[in-house]
């Protein structure tokens, strides 16, 4: 079993920064790929960004070039710095683990652990 607790969320004006974090309970070795998904209110679930094999990171294009995704394993963490947020990026921001040696990318679905979200408010 994996938990994850999220932090680091808040409200910040159009044009500003926040840093994610997500802290993973157990070892790397317990868990597979790590992704970021958020949901703004009345729309479904979306993917954000994930780290695959090897630590390749992948980026929805609506957050491309503003958000960068990473890890520290020796701190079980996983970050998600945004920049230049827009009031779009407005949403409960989650992260997610997969089992071990699977890696399930942009498929929230498949995605066996989560988070409780962390608020992300951009204001205009």
């Amino acid at each position: 079993q994996v938990q994850l607790q999220e932090s680091g969320g808040g409200s910040v004006q159009s044009g500003g920064s926040l840093r994610l974090s997500c802290a993973a309970s157990g070892s790397a070795n317990n868990r597979g790929c790590m992704g970021w998904f958020r949901q703004a209110a009345e729309k479904q679930r979306e993917w954000v960004a994930h780290i695959g094999v090897g630590g390749a990171t992948y980026y929805a294009n609506s957050v491309k070039g503003r958000f960068t995704i990473s890890q520290d394993n020796a701190k079980n963490t996983l970050y998600l710095e945004m920049n230049s947020l827009k009031p779009e990026d407005t949403a409960m921001y989650y992260c997610a683990a997969d089992l071990p040696r699977h890696c399930s990318g942009s498929l929230d679905y498949a995605y066996r652990y989560w988070g409780q979200g962390t608020q992300v408010t951009v204001s205009s």
